[in-house]
């Protein structure tokens, strides 16, 4: 049984961030599953939000962090003394990208990451004018929230950065928006908070003709999608575009915070002067957040788990059909399940949570249930998973 008292010191000194949060109380996690202090276990499906693509205590993983705290841990800011787990992990990073000489930022988080790359796109450009789309998700800060695409999201926090415009995604027609004026183009390559919204390749490569006629950055927000998730290393290559700038966060980390913007030198050299530390971070690229990632970068390409990603998300989709469940939208390892309202998606998300299941809802759609478990995800615990979903499905219905 969760402890009164635990529950008692979260609400009363950790600030809120919804009317009724999960209140999981975890004492332990180890593969995909976390464990509560009563010692009862809980299947992962979401992966702290796309994060814990490893799964968690990753052995891998674990051992990187603790050698490299047996060398250091922060010396100096991002960006001025050479430290190796930041150069190895740009070198490799930079490998799987096919960006002509490429060089990578790094910071903590998405929003940062977008942050950076909002920036270094009027600096490049020498425009303000930044193009989005509907129902997109970029984050909580003040510059990535005003570039984010609902409005009811965003009302509260008025006034937002001037010169946002938005278009509706993977709608060709609305591409004629961008303009000369326009400094970047921000599009998730795949939306997640609208519910796994997938464009075609057309539209990819008519947004990139556009981008390119009119002198125009194309940034791809990979926060959630890349790493692995949507079947391929980047969700990009099965498109067949390359952006100027990739925004890249949340699985990056290996399960500690780091995000990064990357771009091919020519852009990212012009951060560094007019003015000097045009952007700069103080954790950004921390040694042991870097020492995790390339862990995680190497398992990851070593072991193909963006081809398992991909195999695996077919295999959910064949085994999830319910008759509640309207339509199973996926890219990989990145699920959306359509249900008929936010009252039923809710009922199943708590019963799912009773019943040791953890999956959870969309920003933009909470009508649809979310799955995104770690690539490490077996066969067999697709099948439990599955099989606990259908019984939450029937069992809220019931109650």
């Amino acid at each position: 049984m969760q402890s009164i008292n635990s529950k008692r010191l979260f609400l009363d000194y950790l600030a809120p961030t919804s009317p009724e949060p999960m209140m999981l109380e975890v004492e332990r996690a180890e593969g995909v599953y976390i464990y509560s202090p009563d010692g009862k276990k809980y299947l992962d499906l979401i992966s702290g939000i796309a994060v814990s693509s490893l799964g968690h205590q990753h052995p891998a993983v674990l051992d990187a962090v603790g050698d490299q705290l047996r060398h250091h841990a922060h010396v100096m800011v991002y960006g001025e003394f050479i430290q190796s787990p930041q150069v190895e992990l740009a070198r490799n990073l930079v490998e799987t990208l096919g960006i002509p000489d490429a060089k990578v930022f790094f910071v903590n988080s998405g929003s940062e990451a977008i942050e950076g790359a909002m920036k270094l796109a009027k600096r490049a450009t020498g425009r303000f004018e930044i193009i989005s789309c509907h129902n997109a998700y970029h984050g909580s800060s003040q510059g990535a929230l005003s570039i984010s695409g609902s409005e009811s999201f965003k009302n509260a926090f008025r006034p937002l950065l001037p010169g946002v415009r938005l278009i509706r995604f993977g709608r060709q027609e609305d591409l004629l928006v961008i303009s000369k004026d326009t400094a970047a183009v921000f599009i998730e390559t795949i939306q997640g908070e609208a519910g796994v919204v997938c464009a075609s390749p057309q539209y990819f490569a008519d947004l990139r003709k556009r981008c390119d006629e009119c002198g125009t950055l194309l940034v791809l927000d990979e926060i959630q999608c890349g790493f692995g998730r949507s079947g391929t290393m980047w969700a990009y290559e099965q498109y067949g575009i390359i952006p100027d700038i990739l925004v890249t966060a949340k699985a990056l980390g290996g399960g500690l915070p780091l995000g990064a913007f990357i771009a091919r030198a020519e852009l990212m050299d012009c951060l560094s002067c007019n003015p000097v530390l045009g952007h700069i971070s103080t954790f950004g690229g921390h040694p042991l957040s870097a020492a995790a990632s390339l862990a995680a970068l190497r398992l990851i390409r070593e072991n193909d788990l963006a081809g398992g990603a991909r195999s695996k998300g077919i295999l959910f989709s064949k085994l999830l059909p319910h008759p509640e469940i309207r339509e199973i939208r996926h890219a990989g390892l990145m699920l959306a399940l359509q249900l008929d309202s936010r009252e039923r998606a809710q009922q199943v998300v708590r019963k799912a949570l009773e019943l040791g299941l953890i999956t959870d809802w969309f920003l933009f759609r909470p009508d649809a249930l979310r799955i995104a478990p770690p690539l490490i995800i077996s066969e067999g615990e697709i099948t439990e998973a599955v099989h606990l979903l259908h019984r939450a499905i029937d069992e809220s219905r019931e109650g």
